[in-house]
C-alpha cells in the first residue's frame, strides 16, 4: 500500500466526526427504511443537503434486521463508488497538467498538504475557510440533487445503492481535500484508488452508527477527541508539505 493510499484511508478515518455531521442523517434512515406496505409503524423525513428522504419504519424482526444490513451496504458501496469516480476524474486531469501543461507533482502535493492543513483546521473549528471550498461544489449538487426523486423512499437495494451514488457528490470539504491527493497522484488508477481507500476510512463511523452502536458517535462528536483527530491531520498536512517542498527544491 503507497504512502498516499494510506493517508487516504487516515484522512477518512479521522475525519469521520465529520462524515456525521454530513452523512449521519440520512445513514440513519436508511436503518429504519423497510417500507412494507402491509402495516407501516411511523414515517419519518430527514432532509440533509437539501433533500428530503422520507421512509417507514417499523419493530423488526430477523428478515428485517437483515434488510437493514443489506440497504446499509449498499448506500455505502454507491458512495464509495463515486468517490471512485470522482477520483478517477481528478486523477486523470492531475496526469494530463502534469503532461501537457508541465505542472510538476511536487507543486501538486504542495497543494495537497496546504488542503490537509486546512481540514485539520476545519475539523477542529478554528478555521473554516473550507466551507468557501465546499460553496465551488453546490451548482453541480443543484443540479444533481433532484435526481433523488427516483430512488426515495428507499425501500430496496437499488435505491439504496443509487442513493448512496448521488449522495457521493454531496459538497463536502473532507472530499475535496482528499481529492487533492487524488489530483497530486497524476494517475487515474492512483487517483480513483486513493478516493475507495478514503471511503473506507469513513466507514466504521456511518456503518457504527447504522447499526446504533452509540458508542462510537460519542466519541467522534467529543470535542476534545476531535481536537485530537484535528491536531494529527495538521501535523501530518505539516510534514507532507515539507517532504513536497524538498522534492520541489
Amino acid at each position: 500500500m503507497s504512502l498516499d493510499v494510506f493517508s487516504a484511508f487516515i484522512i477518512g478515518l479521522l475525519g469521520s466526526g465529520h462524515c456525521l455531521a454530513m452523512c449521519g442523517g440520512i445513514t440513519t434512515m436508511l436503518t429504519s427504511a423497510l417500507d412494507t406496505p402491509a402495516n407501516p409503524k411511523t414515517s419519518q423525513v430527514s432532509t440533509q443537503g437539501d433533500i428530503a428522504v422520507s421512509v417507514h419504519s417499523q419493530q423488526l424482526g430477523c428478515s428485517a434486521q437483515t434488510s437493514r444490513l443489506n440497504l446499509v451496504l449498499f448506500y455505502h458501496t454507491g458512495r464509495i463508488a463515486s468517490y471512485c469516480l470522482i477520483g478517477a476524474i481528478v486523477g486523470f486531469t492531475g496526469s494530463i497538467a502534469a503532461k501537457n501543461v508541465g505542472l510538476p507533482i511536487a507543486g501538486l502535493r504542495l497543494v495537497a498538504a496546504v488542503f490537509l492543513i486546512l481540514l485539520g483546521l476545519y475539523i477542529g473549528q478554528w478555521l473554516l475557510w473550507l466551507n468557501r471550498i465546499e460553496a465551488l461544489g453546490k451548482g453541480l449538487w443543484n443540479y444533481l440533487s433532484p435526481m433523488a426523486k427516483h430512488v426515495i423512499p428507499v425501500n430496496n437495494s437499488k435505491k439504496a445503492l443509487g442513493l448512496g451514488a448521488l449522495w457521493g457528490w454531496l459538497p463536502c470539504g473532507l472530499v475535496y481535500s482528499t481529492l487533492t491527493w487524488a489530483l497530486a497522484s497524476g494517475s487515474t488508477l492512483t487517483g480513483a484508488t486513493i478516493m475507495l481507500f478514503f471511503g473506507l476510512g469513513t466507514l466504521p463511523a456511518l456503518v457504527a452508527l447504522s447499526l446504533g452502536i452509540g458508542s462510537i458517535k460519542k466519541l467522534l462528536v467529543n470535542s476534545i477527541f476531535r481536537k485530537i483527530m484535528a491536531i494529527s491531520l495538521i501535523s501530518y498536512g505539516i510534514y507532507s508539505f515539507i517532504v513536497a517542498y524538498q522534492l520541489m527544491f
